[in-house]
């Protein structure tokens, strides 16, 4: 595993952070998965951070251990996944999604891959 994928998984949750028109957007995540050199987030349909991710793909994500004063930043570019293998994978890795999603093929289960760009560990 990455080191950037070890330390978010280490966090309760994560901040992504997507381009908003002229403003950032923030809002918390809890679900990541690492595949090669790509991270993997879940969201759905029904909120605003799918289709800023589809419209302005450049994103990051920004975590805080809890207990120390270390955080991480990741810069990438985010792109739909529609390849119901990889939805299947996070769905059965990501025990939490089956108390939203009934099945990895829901309609409102949408998967971003994340093709890192950089990684600033302080």
């Amino acid at each position: 595993m990455s080191t950037a994928y070890d330390f978010l998984k280490e966090c309760d949750s994560f901040m992504v952070l997507t381009v908003n028109g002229d403003y950032p957007a923030g809002r918390p995540f809890g679900i990541v998965m690492e595949i090669g050199d790509d991270l993997y987030l879940a969201t759905n349909s029904g909120n605003e951070a799918h289709k800023q991710l589809r419209e302005h793909k450049q994103m990051q994500i920004v975590a805080k251990k809890s207990d120390s004063r270390d955080w991480i930043r990741i810069t990438g570019i985010a792109s739909e996944v529609k390849d119901i293998s990889i939805k299947e994978k996070m769905y059965e890795e990501c025990p939490k999604l089956k108390k939203h999603y009934d099945s990895p093929s829901a309609e409102r289960f949408l998967v971003f891959k994340i093709s890192v760009e950089n990684v600033e560990i302080k």
